[in-house]
């Protein structure tokens, strides 16, 4: 098979990791280019994945000066790179290998995707011996079952569809000129994936596994500002208003809008009165009082969460191996 992809890896403060991710990606054959963009990191980031190359001519490593953020390092290996095929990997993830020949095997998508496994880190050595051999079972995403996976369950983490990382066609990235909105840091992908959608992507996934994302317990994603949730529920206003969408499609951006508008009113909340005090907060409430069913709901829940069953809290479905997949096996 031709190398035809290029893999894309934004980075910053990664050098524990980057190393692993770099491995994967030079591993695959169908890969003819790995772009790392060291996105201001303080801790040898770069080096770390130079330290990775193998020789071919693949790797590139580019060092932003600043953090510029995971979307504008990939629109800039975007922009820098050649290959006609486009896939993310995070810096402290992993391809297992084999991924590309099974999500390549047909030609009848714009987007492809596969199963995420998730790996605590502590086992990464022995997880392509625990990896499940699901059948592609393949299937086609439309913009409502997209945007509706997208609406998180409580009490299930990490469950979202918008966490699968498929390889895209550059050809239909350039031709509705699409690329990462550089003010996200949340939801950049999802944000992406709708517009091409919504200009008519066929978004093809399949159910056997060839990504691997490390489960830690210093990760970030949990962690993400208020800013960054406000924004990413005006994303979803923007996409309303500027992508020719039908009823059903609004009607499922507008549920993704609300959804994600109630964790900022209730993240909102939280902050003034950490910040100013209760008082403040009740104020804050009484002026939006839009507000106030997410804030009640949110508290509610948060308060009595330790009553409810704990089997909610199940990271997607575990394998006969042991690993937890964002995607059900085909028995299921």
């Amino acid at each position: 098979m031709v190398a035809s992809v290029c893999v894309i890896i934004a980075a910053k403060n990664a050098a524990d990791t980057i190393g692993l991710a770099v491995n994967s990606a030079l591993r695959e054959k169908e890969v003819a280019e790995v772009v790392v963009i060291d996105d201001g990191s303080s801790d040898g980031t770069a080096d770390a994945a130079r330290a990775a190359d193998d020789a071919s001519g693949r790797l590139n490593v580019v060092s932003f000066e600043k953090n510029r953020g995971p979307s504008a390092a990939r629109n800039h290996a975007i922009e820098i790179s050649t290959a006609p095929l486009i896939a993310i990997l995070d810096a402290d993830d992993f391809f297992f290998e084999g991924r590309f020949g099974r999500m390549l095997a047909e030609d009848d998508w714009d987007f492809v995707a596969d199963n995420i496994a998730f790996v605590d880190s502590e086992t990464v050595t022995r997880a392509p011996e625990q990896l499940d051999r699901f059948p592609d079972r393949p299937l086609f995403l439309d913009l409502v079952a997209f945007v509706d996976g997208n609406i998180s369950k409580r009490g299930v983490r990490r469950g979202e569809i918008g966490f699968l990382k498929p390889v895209m066609r550059r050809s239909f990235l350039d031709a509705h000129k699409l690329r990462y909105r550089e003010e996200m840091r949340l939801g950049e992908d999802y944000e992406l994936y709708v517009r091409a959608l919504a200009n008519g992507a066929r978004y093809k996934v399949i159910h056997s596994c060839g990504y691997g994302a490390v489960v830690r317990g210093n990760s970030l994603s949990g962690s993400h500002r208020t800013d960054d949730i406000r924004k990413l529920y005006e994303a979803d206003r923007a996409i309303l208003a500027s992508c020719k969408l039908t009823a059903e499609d609004a009607a499922a951006v507008r549920r993704h809008e609300s959804h994600v508008r109630g964790k900022y009113e209730l993240r909102h909340f939280l902050d003034v009165k950490k910040q100013s005090g209760p008082a403040a907060a009740l104020s804050y409430a009484l002026a939006n009082p839009g507000a106030v069913p997410a804030i009640a709901g949110g508290i509610f829940m948060d308060k009595t969460e330790r009553f409810r069953s704990p089997g909610g809290v199940e990271i997607a479905t575990r394998g006969a191996g042991g690993l937890r997949y964002l995607l059900p096996s085909p028995a299921d």
